[in-house]
């Protein structure tokens, strides 16, 4: 076979495979280029995949000793499905709210609350009570299905909420509910009969914006599946541009692992939607350990690893303290955060049968973005990539929204039927972020051209620590509430493990003190562990101020991280 052009690739595929033709749809009064031919919804992704997974015979789902085949995957699915529509009377329309660590159940969960046209409200299990609180209040959750820890946050919010509380592993003898006794409660193993749009919508994802709180992202079913369809392509793509050896053996079985938490896209997007179609095997970890990693990557032949650039590191030392190059990995990818552009060659080197891989996306687009892989990221390893065809268009606009050429900054803009509907009960920052179908992502960068695509810098305050975005204003917040603090600002500073961490500054009254150790202390229960800074600087003047009178949050930075590398 002759090698293609990725461009060439591309188009092949949209003349000649009928999986992957586009066609332009109207979605809401806008125009968009869609895959014609997918399926309509995120629980048709289950039939598309069966002949894949072996007519449902392969094993699909592996958890610590637990281990399922593909079928019984999809029965749990349709009992959970007929249990919450008989038992619990839910149907279209209702949010259903999931809110544990990264449990078998909540694969099922998510596929069986959509099969009903019910929506899934993604909760972060790090939140604090209170955090729950808005995010149920704002999303009109009344069902929750919650593991121990995260039922024995609700309970004080039961009440008044009007919660029913399913409890599910650890947390089965607290709920209104077991889990287990709904699922086998003598349902059908049939799909639920049901009809539901393609673009209904699919789940709400709470992402930290520029507010104090989180946003709710509304995604349909034809966002997530045309995103799912995109990486699909590129699987397709990727043997045309580099064609196998005449006698090279099969490739084996896409297998992933799932290191970050379920309630982020970039587990669930690229990995778990994306399993269901593309026959593969997933297998989940309790908690995050490099050394376990590589054990389970050897023990179920793992190909494909998704993680934060903190991970693809740790998981690099240990391959090396053990001895181990981890040769079936084809794919080793970074999401959540940039990968420091020195640790590209380091994976290339420890692990030389990966294309080490990078990628750009967002929960406001599904997680479908720029992406590049291999040879291309080993050249580049600043850059983000190019944008994943085919249904995709990129501008980069100045503030004024206009077009800039190439090589000029300017913010990164995309349009796709993967976009999101909106941002739940907040019309403003909807539009303000959604215009005709092009969705302003709040970062900046430049494309090159060959349309590669480097991002410098955010125009939204977001520290993105491990792959969890915080929300500046949401840290000063919390730090305005405590004793003795006049004013505060809260910023990014360079971590080597985690990417960035949480600084802030803060004006105290006279007479008043504070540690790092008292602070953290004093938020410990009204904000999640992660948000908590962990570095502090305190001052009696006030804090540095531009000329329009709005805190310099840029220059407070320069300022405080000159002072600590002057300490160090």
């Amino acid at each position: 076979m002759t090698a293609m052009t990725p461009q060439e690739a591309v188009a092949h595929l949209l003349a000649t495979d009928p999986v992957f033709a586009v066609e332009e749809v109207d979605v809401r009064g806008v125009t968009f280029r869609a895959f014609k031919n997918i399926p309509p919804t995120v629980p048709a992704l289950m039939a598309a995949g069966w002949e894949r997974h072996g007519n449902g015979a392969l094993e699909y789902l592996v958890y610590e000793d637990e281990r399922l085949t593909y079928a019984h995957f999809c029965e749990n699915v349709h009992l959970m499905g007929h249990a919450m529509r008989d038992e619990l009377g839910l149907g279209q329309g209702d949010r259903v709210a999931i809110a544990m660590r990264n449990y078998p159940e909540l694969l099922t969960l998510v596929l069986a609350i959509s099969s009903i046209g019910a929506t899934v409200v993604f909760v972060n299990a790090w939140w604090t009570t209170e955090e729950l609180d808005y995010a149920l209040r704002d999303s009109g959750a009344r069902v929750v299905f919650a593991d121990g820890p995260r039922l024995e946050r609700m309970v004080p919010l039961k009440a008044e909420l009007g919660l029913t509380l399913i409890g599910v592993r650890d947390g089965e003898a607290a709920g209104d509910h077991p889990y287990s006794a709904l699922r086998d409660g003598g349902g059908s193993t049939d799909p639920v009969e049901v009809t539901i749009d393609t673009d209904d919508d699919f789940a709400v994802m709470y992402s930290s914006g520029t507010t104090g709180h989180p946003k709710g992202v509304v995604q349909t079913h034809r966002g997530a599946v045309n995103a799912v369809f995109s990486w699909l392509m590129q699987s397709v793509v990727a043997p045309l541009v580099e064609p196998p050896a005449p006698d090279a053996p099969d490739p084996p079985r896409p297998s992933a692992l799932v290191v970050t938490p379920l309630f982020h896209v970039t587990a669930t997007h690229p990995l778990f939607l994306l399993s269901l179609p593309a026959g593969a095997k997933i297998t989940l970890m309790r908690k995050w350990d490099a050394a376990e990693a590589v054990r389970l990557m050897k023990e179920n032949e793992i190909t494909r690893f998704l993680g934060v650039p903190t991970q693809s590191a740790e998981l690099m030392q240990a391959a090396r303290e053990m001895g181990e190059t981890l040769p079936l990995m084809d794919y080793l990818g970074s999401g959540g955060a940039k990968r420091p552009a020195a640790q590209v060659a380091e994976l290339a080197e420890t692990f030389p049968n990966a294309g080490i891989a990078t990628g750009w996306g967002m929960t406001e687009t599904n997680a479908l973005g720029i992406g590049m892989i291999g040879e291309d990221y080993v050249k580049r390893p600043e850059s983000a990539g190019k944008l994943h065809p085919p249904v995709q268009e990129l501008r980069i606009l100045d503030d004024a929204g206009n077009p800039l050429p190439p090589g000029e900054l300017g913010e990164i803009t995309v349009k796709s039927p993967a976009n999101m509907r909106c941002y739940l009960n907040k019309p403003e920052a909807t539009a303000e972020t959604m215009q005709d179908g092009w969705l302003r992502t709040g970062d900046l960068g430049v494309v090159d051209a060959e349309g590669y695509v480097t991002i410098l810098d955010r125009k939204k305050n977001i520290i993105i620590r491990g792959g969890e975005n915080i929300a500046c204003l949401d840290v000063e917040g919390a730090l305005h509430r405590l004793p003795g603090v006049l004013e505060a600002c809260a910023f990014s500073v360079p971590d080597d493990r985690l990417g960035e961490a949480v600084g802030a500054v803060v004006q105290l009254a006279e007479g008043a003190s504070m540690t790092q150790q008292e602070m953290a202390a004093a938020l410990e229960g009204h904000m999640a562990s992660f948000k908590i800074p962990q570095h502090l600087w305190t001052q009696r003047e006030p804090l540095m101020r531009g000329a329009t009178d709005k805190i310099d949050r840029r220059g407070i930075r320069t300022a405080c991280l000159d002072r600590m590398e002057a300490r160090t």
